[in-house]
Formats: C-alpha cells, structure tokens, sequence
C-alpha cells in the first residue's frame, strides 16, 4: 500500500503563505506598515537633528528653556540631542538595529512628550525647539497639543517597530534573513 504525502503548507517566505496572524511575510501588510513607520520616525528625527546641529547654542537655549534640568545639564543635552537624532534616524530609514532604534526614538518621543506636558502645565509659554530654534515665544505662539499629538503618533510608529521590526527594503532583512521553523515530521 502506497501513501502519498499529504501536501506541506506554504513556507512563510513564499508569496501565497497567509501566515498565522502577527506574521510577516510577503502576503501581509505589516512590512510595508513596518517601512511607513520607519521612514516617518526615522525622517522626522534625522530632519530635526539636521535642523539644529549646526545651531549648538540656539539649541542648548531651547533645551534650557524646559526648566527641567539644571542649566548647565540642560545645555550639553541640547548640544547631544541633535547628533543622538541624526543618528537614530539614519538608523531607522536604513532599517538597521531597527527594534534597538525604534526604542531609542520611542523613548525620545515619550521624553518629548513629558517635557512639553511639564512646560503646558507649569505655564510656560516656549516653542518646543524640536525642528530648531525654541526658547520663550508669546502664549498665543505656543503649540503644546499639536505638539503632543504629533510625538504620540511618532511615539506609535517607534511601538510599532519594536513589536514588528521586521520591514521592507531594510539593511537588517539583507543582513539577517528572517529564520523559518524547521519543519516537524510526524512521529
């Protein structure tokens, strides 16, 4: 008696695999979800570090600016800040370290948004300073809630791709193919 054998489903890598829910293979939307969040926060940060790299005092005044950190302190961190964006940034659009990166800049972000909430709550009426500039500007300037909600969404795309680091067109992808279970046979 012959048996033949029952057909194997479709490997995870193969563009007809559905996949079990939370996958990523080609059949599924969360690579490119992964790409979209990875460019965004990934650009967001390296454009706003270019923006004030080149300005370390105006950026050490916008971090002063907060009244959170002693003066002094407040100053070296908007002198890094900009270099840790670049950085983090060109990091996440070239898909490397990409769940690493994404934390960093999800934790930027949460930072971000403890700070400008500080400032909103004790009255202060600064520009954030996250794209250059900052500092004291009028009440009628201030922009705490557009801001918030602006680092909230950027916060989700850095939640995003640490769940889900795994996207398209990434260095980490060419360097690290994602690994496929062996298949069991049956005993």
């Amino acid at each position: 008696m012959t048996t033949t054998p029952s057909p194997q489903p479709p490997r995870p890598d193969t563009p007809d695999a559905e996949g079990p829910a939370g996958a990523t293979g080609p059949g599924t939307a969360a690579p490119w979800i992964g790409l979209l969040a990875r460019l965004v926060l990934g650009g967001v940060l390296l454009v706003a570090g270019a923006l004030k790299v080149g300005h370390p005092r105006a950026a050490a005044r916008a971090a002063q600016a907060y009244e959170i950190l002693p003066y002094d302190v407040a100053g070296v961190v908007g002198i890094a800040l900009p270099v840790v964006e670049i950085f983090v940034g060109a990091l996440l659009v070239l898909g490397l370290f990409t769940r690493t990166s994404a934390a960093i800049g999800m934790l930027l972000q949460l930072v971000f948004i403890a700070a400008i909430a500080s400032v909103w709550a004790r009255g202060i009426s600064i520009d954030c300073g996250c794209f250059g500039n900052g500092g004291i500007v009028d009440p009628d300037e201030t922009t705490y809630g557009w801001d918030i909600a602006r680092d909230v969404g950027l916060a989700l795309c850095g939640l995003w791709l640490v769940v889900r680091p795994r996207t398209r067109f990434s260095l980490d992808s060419r360097l690290t193919p994602e690994r496929v279970p062996p298949e069991r046979t049956p005993t």
